[in-house]
Protein backbone atom coordinates (compact mmCIF):
# COMPACT_ATOMS: atom_id res chain seq x y z
CA UNK A 1 0.00 0.00 0.00
CA UNK A 2 1.37 3.56 -1.26
CA UNK A 3 0.84 6.96 0.11
CA UNK A 4 -1.54 7.58 -3.08
CA UNK A 5 -3.86 4.76 -1.57
CA UNK A 6 -4.19 6.29 1.63
CA UNK A 7 -3.80 9.92 1.78
CA UNK A 8 -6.07 12.76 2.20
CA UNK A 9 -7.03 14.64 -1.18
CA UNK A 10 -9.23 17.68 0.15
CA UNK A 11 -5.84 19.73 1.88
CA UNK A 12 -6.62 22.96 3.33
CA UNK A 13 -3.69 25.33 2.40
CA UNK A 14 -2.26 28.14 3.97
CA UNK A 15 -0.08 30.70 2.54
CA UNK A 16 3.33 32.96 3.77
CA UNK A 17 1.75 36.15 3.77
CA UNK A 18 -1.68 35.12 5.84
CA UNK A 19 -1.74 36.48 9.44
CA UNK A 20 -1.78 34.29 12.50
CA UNK A 21 -5.09 35.25 13.36
CA UNK A 22 -6.21 33.85 9.72
CA UNK A 23 -4.29 30.40 9.65
CA UNK A 24 -6.16 30.40 13.36
CA UNK A 25 -9.23 30.76 12.20
CA UNK A 26 -8.84 27.72 9.06
CA UNK A 27 -7.88 25.56 11.15
CA UNK A 28 -10.60 25.89 13.40
CA UNK A 29 -13.09 26.23 11.14
CA UNK A 30 -11.77 23.37 9.01
CA UNK A 31 -11.18 20.92 11.64
CA UNK A 32 -7.50 20.25 10.94
CA UNK A 33 -4.48 20.98 12.87
CA UNK A 34 -1.76 21.66 10.25
CA UNK A 35 -2.01 22.94 6.54
CA UNK A 36 1.13 22.91 3.77
CA UNK A 37 1.83 26.34 3.63
CA UNK A 38 2.52 27.06 -0.44
CA UNK A 39 3.40 30.07 -2.72
CA UNK A 40 1.32 31.17 -5.65
CA UNK A 41 2.42 28.71 -7.75
CA UNK A 42 1.18 25.73 -5.67
CA UNK A 43 4.31 24.92 -4.48
CA UNK A 44 5.63 23.85 -0.49
CA UNK A 45 6.82 26.42 1.09
CA UNK A 46 6.61 24.81 4.63
CA UNK A 47 4.19 23.64 7.60
CA UNK A 48 2.20 25.45 10.24
CA UNK A 49 0.20 23.51 12.49
CA UNK A 50 -1.55 23.89 16.12
CA UNK A 51 1.90 23.41 17.89
CA UNK A 52 3.34 26.77 15.95
CA UNK A 53 0.83 28.54 17.64
CA UNK A 54 0.58 27.11 20.92
CA UNK A 55 2.47 30.11 22.52
CA UNK A 56 1.15 33.50 21.64
CA UNK A 57 1.44 36.73 23.97
CA UNK A 58 -2.20 37.78 22.41
CA UNK A 59 -3.99 34.77 24.71
CA UNK A 60 -1.19 34.64 27.17
CA UNK A 61 0.56 31.63 26.91
CA UNK A 62 3.92 33.21 25.72
CA UNK A 63 7.77 32.76 27.81
CA UNK A 64 6.48 35.46 29.82
CA UNK A 65 8.97 36.12 33.08
CA UNK A 66 10.32 32.52 33.05
CA UNK A 67 12.88 31.70 35.95
CA UNK A 68 16.09 33.97 35.69
CA UNK A 69 18.45 30.82 35.62
CA UNK A 70 16.66 29.71 32.33
CA UNK A 71 17.10 33.09 30.95
CA UNK A 72 20.54 33.21 31.91
CA UNK A 73 21.11 29.73 30.23
CA UNK A 74 18.73 30.45 26.61
CA UNK A 75 21.45 32.08 23.84
CA UNK A 76 20.46 35.34 22.14
CA UNK A 77 19.68 33.38 18.87
CA UNK A 78 16.98 31.21 20.89
CA UNK A 79 15.49 33.70 22.93
CA UNK A 80 15.21 36.02 19.62
CA UNK A 81 13.58 33.30 17.69
CA UNK A 82 11.46 32.39 20.43
CA UNK A 83 10.00 36.23 20.47
CA UNK A 84 9.38 36.06 16.86
CA UNK A 85 7.22 32.53 17.47
CA UNK A 86 5.39 34.28 20.25
CA UNK A 87 5.47 38.18 18.71
CA UNK A 88 5.31 38.20 14.88
CA UNK A 89 1.85 38.15 13.06
CA UNK A 90 3.24 36.62 9.71
CA UNK A 91 2.77 33.09 8.89
CA UNK A 92 6.03 32.87 6.59
CA UNK A 93 7.58 33.62 9.98
CA UNK A 94 6.41 30.78 12.53
CA UNK A 95 5.84 27.93 9.73
CA UNK A 96 8.22 24.77 9.77
CA UNK A 97 10.33 25.14 7.31
CA UNK A 98 12.19 22.25 7.07
CA UNK A 99 9.19 19.70 6.07
CA UNK A 100 9.54 16.19 5.60
CA UNK A 101 7.68 15.19 2.63
CA UNK A 102 6.98 11.74 0.93
CA UNK A 103 5.77 11.21 -2.75
CA UNK A 104 2.85 9.12 -4.05
CA UNK A 105 4.58 5.89 -4.39
CA UNK A 106 6.13 5.78 -1.34
CA UNK A 107 5.17 2.41 0.70
CA UNK A 108 2.82 3.17 4.24
CA UNK A 109 5.39 1.38 6.24
CA UNK A 110 8.24 3.99 5.36
CA UNK A 111 5.62 6.71 6.24
CA UNK A 112 4.68 5.09 9.72
CA UNK A 113 8.74 5.31 10.15
CA UNK A 114 9.24 8.91 9.13
CA UNK A 115 6.05 9.76 11.62
CA UNK A 116 7.63 7.77 14.26
CA UNK A 117 11.36 8.99 13.45
CA UNK A 118 10.37 13.21 13.46
CA UNK A 119 7.69 12.79 15.49
CA UNK A 120 5.54 14.24 13.46
CA UNK A 121 1.91 13.80 13.13
CA UNK A 122 1.67 14.15 9.09
CA UNK A 123 3.58 14.30 6.30
CA UNK A 124 2.72 16.73 2.77
CA UNK A 125 2.57 14.40 -0.22
CA UNK A 126 4.40 16.04 -2.84
CA UNK A 127 4.65 15.33 -6.79
CA UNK A 128 6.59 17.70 -9.25
CA UNK A 129 7.29 20.31 -6.52
CA UNK A 130 3.38 20.69 -5.81
CA UNK A 131 1.39 18.98 -2.74
CA UNK A 132 -1.44 16.42 -3.77
CA UNK A 133 -2.35 15.29 -0.20
CA UNK A 134 -1.86 14.57 3.20
CA UNK A 135 -0.76 11.41 5.10
CA UNK A 136 -1.40 12.06 9.18
CA UNK A 137 -1.54 9.19 11.69
CA UNK A 138 -5.42 8.72 11.53
CA UNK A 139 -5.35 7.44 7.67
CA UNK A 140 -2.61 4.87 8.52
CA UNK A 141 -4.54 3.61 11.93
CA UNK A 142 -8.07 3.44 9.36
CA UNK A 143 -6.20 1.69 6.72
CA UNK A 144 -4.55 -1.06 9.48
CA UNK A 145 -8.31 -0.95 10.99
CA UNK A 146 -9.92 -1.30 7.64
CA UNK A 147 -7.71 -3.93 5.51
CA UNK A 148 -4.81 -5.39 7.56
CA UNK A 149 -2.69 -7.01 5.31
CA UNK A 150 -1.58 -5.46 1.78
CA UNK A 151 -2.75 -6.77 -1.57
CA UNK A 152 -0.74 -6.91 -4.53
CA UNK A 153 -0.53 -7.57 -7.59
CA UNK A 154 -4.10 -7.47 -9.78
CA UNK A 155 -6.78 -7.56 -7.18
CA UNK A 156 -4.65 -4.18 -5.80
CA UNK A 157 -5.32 -2.83 -8.98
CA UNK A 158 -8.93 -4.27 -8.87
CA UNK A 159 -9.41 -2.32 -5.55
CA UNK A 160 -7.48 0.86 -6.20
CA UNK A 161 -10.50 1.23 -9.53
CA UNK A 162 -13.00 0.44 -7.37
CA UNK A 163 -12.01 2.54 -4.82
CA UNK A 164 -12.45 5.53 -7.59
CA UNK A 165 -15.12 4.46 -9.09
CA UNK A 166 -16.91 4.95 -5.43
CA UNK A 167 -15.75 8.74 -5.22
CA UNK A 168 -16.85 9.42 -8.51
CA UNK A 169 -20.29 8.24 -7.68
CA UNK A 170 -20.20 10.17 -4.67
CA UNK A 171 -18.30 13.31 -6.17
CA UNK A 172 -21.45 15.73 -6.51
CA UNK A 173 -23.49 14.77 -3.75
CA UNK A 174 -24.19 16.90 -0.59
CA UNK A 175 -23.59 13.99 1.12
CA UNK A 176 -20.36 12.29 0.55
CA UNK A 177 -17.22 11.63 2.17
CA UNK A 178 -13.81 12.13 0.91
CA UNK A 179 -11.38 9.91 -0.95
CA UNK A 180 -9.54 8.96 1.83
CA UNK A 181 -12.59 7.94 3.38
CA UNK A 182 -12.94 5.10 1.05
CA UNK A 183 -10.51 1.72 1.63
CA UNK A 184 -11.22 -1.23 -0.03
CA UNK A 185 -9.49 -4.82 -0.33
CA UNK A 186 -10.27 -7.47 -2.16
CA UNK A 187 -13.11 -5.94 -3.37
CA UNK A 188 -14.71 -5.38 0.55
CA UNK A 189 -15.31 -1.37 0.66
CA UNK A 190 -14.80 -0.17 4.21
CA UNK A 191 -16.34 3.66 4.63
CA UNK A 192 -15.44 6.13 7.24
CA UNK A 193 -16.04 9.87 7.59
CA UNK A 194 -19.04 11.94 9.54
CA UNK A 195 -22.54 11.84 8.28
CA UNK A 196 -25.61 14.11 9.87
CA UNK A 197 -28.48 11.30 9.79
CA UNK A 198 -28.64 7.60 8.72
CA UNK A 199 -30.06 8.14 5.65
CA UNK A 200 -27.05 10.16 4.50
CA UNK A 201 -25.30 6.66 5.69
CA UNK A 202 -27.62 4.44 3.66
CA UNK A 203 -26.90 6.67 0.41
CA UNK A 204 -23.47 6.48 0.39
CA UNK A 205 -23.59 2.51 1.20
CA UNK A 206 -25.87 2.25 -1.60
CA UNK A 207 -23.65 4.28 -3.94
CA UNK A 208 -20.69 1.75 -3.13
CA UNK A 209 -22.96 -1.22 -3.24
CA UNK A 210 -23.90 -0.70 -6.81
CA UNK A 211 -20.12 -0.16 -7.85
CA UNK A 212 -18.95 -3.24 -10.19
CA UNK A 213 -16.42 -5.69 -8.41
CA UNK A 214 -17.78 -5.06 -4.87
CA UNK A 215 -18.39 -7.55 -2.69
CA UNK A 216 -19.00 -6.69 1.07
CA UNK A 217 -19.59 -2.94 2.10
CA UNK A 218 -18.63 -2.30 5.74
CA UNK A 219 -19.63 1.05 7.31
CA UNK A 220 -18.11 2.48 9.61
CA UNK A 221 -19.86 6.07 9.71
CA UNK A 222 -20.49 8.22 12.68
CA UNK A 223 -22.20 10.71 14.28
CA UNK A 224 -20.47 13.96 15.25
CA UNK A 225 -19.36 14.34 18.32
CA UNK A 226 -21.25 16.81 20.55
CA UNK A 227 -19.68 17.98 23.64
CA UNK A 228 -21.20 18.77 26.96
CA UNK A 229 -23.03 21.86 27.42
CA UNK A 230 -22.90 22.51 23.49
Amino acid sequence: MRAIDVMTTSVVFAHPHMTVREAAQILVEKNVSGMPVVDDKGELLGMITEGDLLHRAEIGTGAGKRAWWLEFLASTRELASEYVREHSHRVSDLMTKDVVVVDEDTPVVDIAELLERHRIKRVPVVKNGRVTGLVSRANLIRALASIGAEPSGPAAADDQSIREAIALALQNTRWSVPRESILVKDGVVHLWGVVTSDEEADAIRVAAENVPGVKEVNSHLEYPTVLPGM
